[in-house]
């Protein structure tokens, strides 16, 4: 009789999800699938308002990664205005977000993915969080909690505080440096670097640890998408948009912000709230993306795919490193970690310099301007991946449309792919290890899903699994928690 496992909610992710694995007759994985169970409004809600309000409005999608929606619909406001920030502004916006990928990443591979890679995914479910692993790693625990510290820190010295600056501006920023906060960033600067080359040196083992982890989770073909600079070094806030395939090759020309929908379009399933972004003209083509047609990824993973060098010394260093040991190329979901590993390297570099820059002390960091265009696109790098917000304005400035395309939307695609490879390799009948389970939502949060609320899990969570037959009859139910 075919049955259902379902695993709600997903545990040390942001916001709600629960994910369901079904089983044919003879108890073999057949699919799996990945539920957003949450609604937030902000492309109704936000219309009627000024467009000068929407940096700090959107800011509230998310209480992690708050930044991202500023400086995006900072930039969205830039091209309703049609003006260029000048480069006193453009330097600091994009500090903060280098500020901001740093802690976003520290939080993810610290505390919600270190305690499995660390204690085992087979570990106590009661031990393995963020507090047995301070009880059995305190040196990662707190290196990471330092790191994490050090982003927030750079945040709250632009824009005045860490969570929700109302900062970035359509024309530019309201305030430079905070010139005391900067000197105190400057003497923790060491002893950050020292943390980071330490990580680095510690994932080596992991991933050595867990070979069937890396060889099963989300090994597949698929095209990646992301920013790039005009000489190929990485990039996070300004540039062109890129696709390429699974082989690397550019799939297509780079484009600006406003031509996204001309390549991505998206479509709605009714057990997700969660939309799946795809490439149009991909569709029908499994060479670059496999099973699922139109599939690509953003993020960390696909940021370090597409780019040619990071652009300063250690991170280079360390994307050599991985690129020997992975290829050119690194399909495998796992390697988002390494590849946050690598971001944080370079964020911090690249905020080491700037902190060092005299330019951020001079001239302008506004541009003022009407109303000029009726529709405005803005484009970042969040931590976990490309971030679109498109506003459409009257002539007062007022929003009459707004879309905003999240990162995670981008990877649902992918995350569904990845989920079902895992269960196939680890799910065998309706009995089902803890530790199996436990690899499914690993596979989840290996993308670092950003589910729009503020609350990370921390400690163990409520998880409740049923199974269920064909027609909806509970068969067993697990409670935990």
């Amino acid at each position: 009789m075919p049955q259902s496992i379902l695993i709600d909610p997903v545990t040390r992710i942001e916001g709600h999800a629960k994910i369901t694995v079904r089983l044919d007759d003879d108890g073999a994985v057949q699919d799996a699938r990945f539920h957003v169970t949450e609604f937030r409004g902000f492309e109704a809600f936000c219309r009627g308002r000024p467009v000068h309000e929407m940096p700090a409005l959107t800011a509230r999608t998310c209480g992690i990664c708050p930044v991202s929606h500023v400086l995006t619909g900072a930039k969205a406001g830039d091209a309703i205005l049609a003006v260029e920030p000048p480069p006193t502004a453009r330097r600091l916006r994009r500090m903060m977000n280098l500020g901001q990928i740093l802690q976003s990443h520290a939080l993810s591979f610290f505390h919600l993915s270190a305690p499995d890679l660390l204690l085992g995914f087979d570990s106590d479910p009661a031990k393995r969080n963020v507090f047995g692993l301070i009880a059995a790693e305190p040196e990662i625990a707190r290196r990471g909690i330092r790191m994490r510290r050090f982003g927030q820190e750079v945040i709250a010295a632009l824009g005045g505080r860490k969570i929700h600056p109302a900062w970035a501006v359509p024309g530019g920023v309201r305030g430079g440096i905070d010139p005391e906060m900067r000197e105190k960033l400057r003497a923790e600067f060491p002893t950050i670097m020292d943390d980071v080359r330490w990580a680095w040196d510690r994932y080596g083992e992991l991933v050595a640890a867990h070979p069937l982890e890396v060889a099963s989770f989300g090994v597949f073909p698929s095209l990646y998408l992301g920013l790039v600079s005009p000489d190929g070094t990485w990039e996070h806030h300004e540039g062109l948009l890129r696709f390429i395939d699974a082989n690397g090759e550019r799939y297509g020309e780079d484009f600006p912000a406003e031509r996204y929908d001309e390549f991505i379009g998206e479509v709605a399933d009714a057990d997700t709230y969660l939309k799946s972004p795809y490439h149009i003209g991909a569709q029908g083509d499994a060479a670059v993306t496999g099973e699922a047609p139109g599939t690509y990824r953003v993020g960390p993973l696909a940021r370090i795919n597409l780019t040619e060098r990071m652009g300063t010394p250690l991170a280079d260093a360390a994307l050599k490193a991985f690129r020997d040991a992975f290829g050119r190329i690194a399909h495998g979901s796992f390697h988002y970690h390494g590849a946050r590993l690598i971001e944080i390297m370079t964020c911090a570099e690249q905020i080491g310099a700037l902190l060092d820059d005299p330019e951020l002390d001079t001239g302008s960091l506004r541009a003022t301007a009407g109303i000029n265009r009726s529709r405005g696109v803005g484009v970042s790098e969040a931590p976990r991946g490309t971030l679109f917000h498109d506003y459409r304005v009257d002539s007062q400035g007022l929003m009459t449309g707004v879309k905003m395309i999240i990162a995670t939307g981008h990877n649902n695609l992918a995350m569904n792919r990845t989920i079902a490879q895992i269960a196939k390799a680890f799910v065998k009948g309706p009995d089902v290890a803890e530790g199996a389970l436990n690899r499914i939502e690993a596979g989840i949060r290996a993308y670092d899903p950003c589910l729009s609320c503020s609350t990370h899990a921390v400690g163990q969570m409520p998880l409740v699994l049923r199974v269920e037959s064909a027609d909806g009859e509970l068969l067993r139910e697990v409670v935990r928690g």
